[in-house]
Order: C-alpha cells, then sequence, then structure tokens
C-alpha cells in the first residue's frame, strides 16, 4: 500500500489516500501513517469499511488500548469503545483527551456513526504551532509552568443549570476524582516537538492561586485556538479521523440542534508526559490503571 496525504490546512490536518484501513496493515505502512501523523496531528480517512472491531483492529497498529474512560461506560460487550453520543453529553468545550489521569491516551480515533444534517464539525487544534506562535517571553515562562489538570470540576455549566439526566451524567464522570500534574508544555517523545499541554481539564497553575492560573492558562489556551492553528472538520459517513493526543486539543461544536450526532472513540494507551528538563508527571489523587496501561 502507498500512504498518499493532501495537506487540509497549513498547519494541521491531511486527507490519507491509498490505504484500506479495515485490512491488516504491514509494518512499512503503519510507520508511514505515524509519519504523517507526527507531521500533520490529525488524519482523515474517507470511505472506511470499518464495524467496531475494525476500529478496534486499526487502532491496534499504533499500540495497545485503553478502555473507553475511566469514569464513563463504555458500549456493551465493547470494553474498548466509548460512544460519542449526543445524548450522553456535547463535548463543547476545548480539551485533550483524559488528560487528568497520569498517562493519557497517546492517540484517539473517531469514526462517525451518525451525523446530523448540518453543523455538528469537529475542531482540532494544533498546540505544537501554539507553542512556536509564543513571544519569546511567554515561551520561557510556560517552559517553567506546571499545571493540575482534574475530571472534578465545572467544565460545562454550572450545577444549577442542569436537569435529572444532566446532574447523572456529570455525577458518573466524577465518580473517581482524578488530579494529576502535567508540564504545560510537553515535549513529544517521537518528535521532541514542544506542544503546550493544557486545554479543559487544566484547572491550575502549580503554586499560583486559582485567579492567577485562569489569567496565564487562558493567555496561552488564546495561542491553542487561533483559527490558523485549527482544523474545523465536517463528518460524512464512513469517516475515520486519527489525531494525535499528545499535541492536540479538540472540540465538538453544538451546532446541530436537537438532531442525534454520534462518533465511536477508540484510543492508544500513552505514556507519562515530560517537559523539557525530562521530569514527568505525577499523580494527585486517583488511580487510572484499570483505565490504561503506561506505554513504554
Amino acid at each position: 500500500m502507498t500512504v498518499d496525504t493532501r495537506k487540509v490546512t497549513a498547519n494541521i490536518g491531511a486527507q490519507v489516500t491509498g490505504v484500506d484501513i479495515s485490512k491488516p496493515l504491514d509494518d512499512e505502512t503503519v510507520t508511514a501513517i505515524r509519519a504523517a501523523l507526527n507531521e500533520h496531528k490529525a488524519l482523515v480517512f474517507d470511505n472506511v469499511d470499518l464495524d467496531d472491531e475494525g476500529q478496534q483492529d486499526f487502532a491496534r497498529h499504533f499500540g495497545p488500548l485503553t478502555t473507553a474512560h475511566p469514569t464513563v461506560p463504555s458500549i456493551d460487550g465493547a470494553p474498548n469503545i466509548l460512544p460519542v453520543d449526543s445524548e450522553r453529553g456535547r463535548a463543547n468545550h476545548w480539551h485533550t483527551d483524559v488528560t487528568f489521569v497520569l498517562n493519557p491516551p497517546q492517540a484517539s480515533t473517531l469514526r462517525s456513526i451518525v451525523i446530523p444534517p448540518y453543523g455538528g464539525e469537529t475542531l482540532i487544534a494544533n498546540s505544537g504551532a501554539a507553542y512556536r506562535d509564543l513571544p519569546e517571553p511567554l515561551r520561557h515562562l510556560a517552559d517553567t509552568l506546571w499545571a493540575v489538570h482534574t475530571n472534578d470540576y465545572d467544565y460545562a455549566v454550572p450545577d444549577e443549570s442542569l436537569d435529572e439526566a444532566q446532574a447523572e451524567q456529570r455525577a458518573q464522570f466524577t465518580s473517581i476524582t482524578y488530579q494529576t500534574a502535567h508540564p504545560v508544555v510537553r515535549v513529544h517523545p517521537l518528535t521532541g516537538e514542544r506542544g503546550l499541554f493544557i486545554g479543559g481539564f487544566a484547572q491550575r497553575i502549580v503554586g499560583l492561586s486559582t485567579a492567577e492560573s485562569r489569567k496565564i492558562l487562558d493567555l496561552l489556551q488564546s495561542y491553542v485556538t487561533r483559527p490558523e492553528n485549527v482544523l474545523r472538520w465536517r463528518w460524512s459517513p464512513n469517516q475515520l479521523v486519527l489525531f494525535d493526543n499528545r499535541i492536540t486539543q479538540h472540540y465538538a461544536i453544538d451546532n446541530y440542534d436537537d438532531r442525534p450526532r454520534r462518533l465511536n472513540r477508540v484510543t492508544v494507551a500513552g505514556d507519562v508526559p515530560a517537559g523539557i528538563d525530562g521530569k514527568q508527571s505525577y499523580s494527585i489523587t486517583g488511580d487510572a490503571s484499570h483505565y490504561t496501561p503506561v506505554a513504554a
């Protein structure tokens, strides 16, 4: 198979042709896809002939799988698949998947199952480009910072705005409390590229107050979400998107009224993040060993 890519934007995203990901892939093809992912951060595969098992088989080419989520239930009988379903909630906030655990997934796959007739795009941002965009004084500051990531916070709407079903969903999401300290600037283990490792689960800068932390995190986040660094992907049937969770953030746009929308997510186990000095992330609260192995 010959892996061909066509850039979608200057800073992030490419469409991949020349490979049938419904079939077993040889090492050369997997290496080529990995190289494309390192370069483009998000890869789109069109007209894929995949079921749930096929999606899992494809993701396993890049490492062992996580289970669906540390606290949210999987599909019945498919412990590695998380249904990203509008009926379960809408992840319309910028985040990197599951950064509140010690070793977040290295990569995520999303497969279109039910697509609304309009809206429902996924935004994916290149946090490596964001780091390069920082003025030198901000880069030097970011290089020294650590942030506490947690799942136990008001990341969407306040409690009093929740209906009964939404309150149950939030209680499930926070049924185990996790807090983990990660470097604000993460070094990608395969490329050495530096990226801003923050997003919605990053709630506090180590050593600073909540108010001080929010100002700094908001400033850094504004570079991640610059339009030039963002891919806005409009889903079509039978598509799969693979993105590098080590150096991207994403956001599911809630712009499709009450139409159904569902993607199935499978994630690949990751390593423990490290900063520019080589120091690794450390857990404060919560054991996620039931959710993910640590990738070598």
